[in-house]
């Protein structure tokens, strides 16, 4: 380890001062990384802290003993706090001068203290903002101010706003963009002479049964015996959000909308997304849309990119659209079978092409008038979501190689952003394979695709599927958007961009303006292309964050709901080990619980250096992810969002652990 920053004058021989981030764990004791990059961690403990924060940039002095291996350090001075508020639960004390904030995600490790006169005005249990404003030396404990109160822990309304501050995303517009929307509300006014009129084919939106912005829709035509023309419709946000307008920055900034259960927190005002943009029945919209004609075996015969006017004849629901496709009757049932039947073969190359066809499904839950969660349900992707999916994939795909390419084929270097999804990690994809082939399944990395199509087909039906299709997600890249094309390994797309979302993607509307300024021949208005990299880099944090806010509001409700099965027993499978606990899938809810490995009486179990099994240390027993086991729920902590499990042993169904890992 290469340390910097000797300072002989204040520390003794073999001592070293060095400057980095400190990462303070929930008992205490603290790891550091110097700031000039060193891979090795400095362990703090709990007494050399020195009031130190997880995150802040500190001082520290280091001791390297020749006689153990372990390097350690102490606090010499906190230089930057990386942060001075926290969002924590209100504990009032009986009979005491002080209230304290529990935080529960990690960000402190020690609780707020709160002085008596802070607190005429809250309750216990309350979900609020305080600010550390003072930290005596002697004192474990900081002492803070109270600067708002989000309403009482673990209700509904508490946990969305309390959420959204957490992660930087506001829940209002200000007064200035609800002036400025309703200015362009005013101003509607159409210009059809560079537009397609479409408005006299049959168009139609399809989308979930709660959904309130509708921004894509499907037209089709039959021409002759052979030939189709359909048409991808997507509203045209950019024409009415100019760029540099007080609402183009308010929309830049959040970047995505975020869809929470019962709730939308979305990118633009909802006068525009749910009625101005969207794609409302019987209404006259404007579009950016791609179309072409297609025959009867699904060859495109020819594509067209442009500015068009709609008018969508039906809202379907993708239950509508099901129960169409099932029976073969309906309204527009032809023109839905049509589109149907073209969505299969495009489906079919595509993972002919080799896409990976990952079948998912969302969990969600009816609520009640206050919206507390009443009974769960799982969403499927049915043949009507499939068919929306593969025209929106198409769309992306098409006008993202109409961007790059000249007609000869070969890249035009014009100016793009790209939905791009790079190779896996194969230290992951190794380790994906050490876990499954026991459990039975082969991963051949030599037809990595194939094999993982091949694994995903097997698994349906089966206990251990939804780890095994966590494990494969957990080996994957994350997708971005990026300047730069680096294909889309999971779609097997060279080219790709996202288009088809722009009332909740920002992504979009870039993608829109650039496609723009390529058909109306106005390249000089193109930006450099570090802007819409450093564009892209933002859409991409904020999306990242804003799936970090959907799954912890998930994970609340989860938690919410199975609190009414406390003391129940259920099956469940091994999804995750650690060295602390197991972490199970509860069949029956698809929820995960965890196991403490403490809470374990029959024997003494470790993990083992395969990080994919436990061991009993004294009777060789040994538990792999993947097993099925029986578990009773036993604690709920709704604050935590953690469901502590209690495991229900059964010795007939125990492995145990080979000769060759015992020794």
């Amino acid at each position: 380890m290469k340390l910097k920053g000797k300072k002989k004058n204040f520390v003794e021989k073999n001592s070293f001062l060095v400057t980095g981030h400190i990462s303070v764990t929930s008992y205490g004791f603290a790891f550091f990384k110097n700031i000039e990059g060193d891979t090795q961690d400095v362990f703090i403990s709990k007494k050399d802290t020195n009031r130190a924060i997880n995150g802040d940039l500190v001082l520290v002095k280091i001791t390297k003993k020749k006689s153990r291996k372990k390097i350690k350090g102490k606090v010499l001075k906190i230089i930057k706090r990386k942060r001075k508020n926290f969002v924590g639960v209100l504990k009032l004390k009986t009979h005491s001068k002080y209230a304290y904030v529990k935080v529960y995600d990690n960000t402190i490790h020690v609780d707020i203290l709160i002085q008596e006169q802070e607190l005429k005005i809250y309750k216990n249990n309350e979900k609020v903002l305080t600010n550390i404003i003072l930290w005596p030396k002697e004192s474990k404990n900081p002492i803070g101010k109270i600067i708002k109160s989000f309403g009482i822990s673990g209700e509904y309304n508490t946990e969305i706003f309390s959420l959204l501050f957490e992660y930087g995303f506001p829940y209002k517009f200000s007064k200035k963009i609800e002036k400025e929307t309703k200015k362009i509300m005013e101003k509607e006014n159409f210009d059809l002479r560079l537009r397609r009129d479409m408005r006299h084919i049959n168009t139609f939106t399809i989308d979930p049964l709660d959904a309130k912005d509708f921004d894509d829709a499907l037209s089709i035509k039959k021409l002759d015996s052979e030939t189709w023309e359909i048409g991808i419709h997507i509203a045209d946000v950019s024409y009415y959000i100019k760029e540099g307008s007080l609402l183009d920055k308010e929309a830049y900034n959040r970047a995505t909308s975020i869809y929470l259960m019962g709730k939308v927190i979305p990118m633009l005002p909802e006068e525009i997304s749910n009625n101005l943009c969207s794609l409302l029945p019987e209404e006259d919209k404007l579009c950016f849309s791609y179309i072409f004609n297609m025959n009867s075996k699904g060859k495109i015969l020819k594509n067209w990119f442009g500015k068009t006017i709609i008018r969508s004849n039906k809202r379907f629901t993708y239950e509508e659209v099901q129960e169409i496709i099932e029976k073969n009757k309906g309204e527009y049932h032809e023109d839905i079978m049509d589109l149907f039947f073209f969505s299969k073969i495009i489906s079919k190359n595509r993972l002919k092409n080799g896409a990976i066809f990952l079948d998912r499904f969302d969990t969600k839950f009816h609520l009640d008038s206050e919206n507390n969660p009443i009974d769960i349900f799982f969403e499927k992707n049915h043949e009507a979501h499939r068919l929306i999916e593969e025209f929106m994939l198409l769309t992306n795909r098409k006008i993202s190689e109409f961007v790059s390419l000249n007609l000869d084929g070969k890249p035009s270097r014009n100016t793009y952003v790209y939905r791009i999804h790079e190779e896996p990690d194969y230290q992951k994809i190794s380790f994906l394979k050490s876990i499954i082939e026991p459990l039975g399944y082969i991963l051949d990395l030599k037809n990595l695709k194939d094999s993982i199509n091949s694994i995903l087909k097997k698994i349906h039906g089966k206990p251990e599927k939804n780890m095994i299709e966590n494990s494969i997600l957990r080996c994957m890249s994350k997708a971005k958007y990026s300047t730069k094309n680096r294909g889309h390994y999971g779609l097997s797309f060279i080219y790709y961009s996202h288009f088809t979302s722009p009332i909740r993607r920002y992504s979009d509307i870039i993608a829109h303006r650039l496609l723009c300024f390529y058909l109306s021949n106005k390249k000089n208005e193109i930006k450099p292309i570090d802007f819409y990299e450093e564009q892209s880099k933002h859409c991409s944090n904020q999306e990242r964050l804003a799936i970090d806010v959907e799954r912890e509001f998930l994970k609340f409700m989860q938690v919410k709901y199975i609190k009414k099965f406390l003391g129940k027993k259920f099956n469940g499978v091994i999804i995750g080990l650690t060295e602390w606990c197991i972490y199970i899938d509860l069949l029956f809810f698809q929820i995960e619980g965890m196991i403490r490995l403490r809470d374990l009486k029959e024997d003494y179990y470790s993990l083992h250096s395969n990080n994919y099994s436990i061991i009993g240390k004294n009777k060789g027993k040994i538990f792999r992810l993947g097993d099925k086991i029986q578990v009773k729920i036993i604690d709920v902590n709704i604050e935590k969002k953690k469901i502590i499990l209690e495991w229900l042993m059964k010795k007939d169904k125990i492995k145990l652990l080979h000769k060759e890992e015992q020794k």
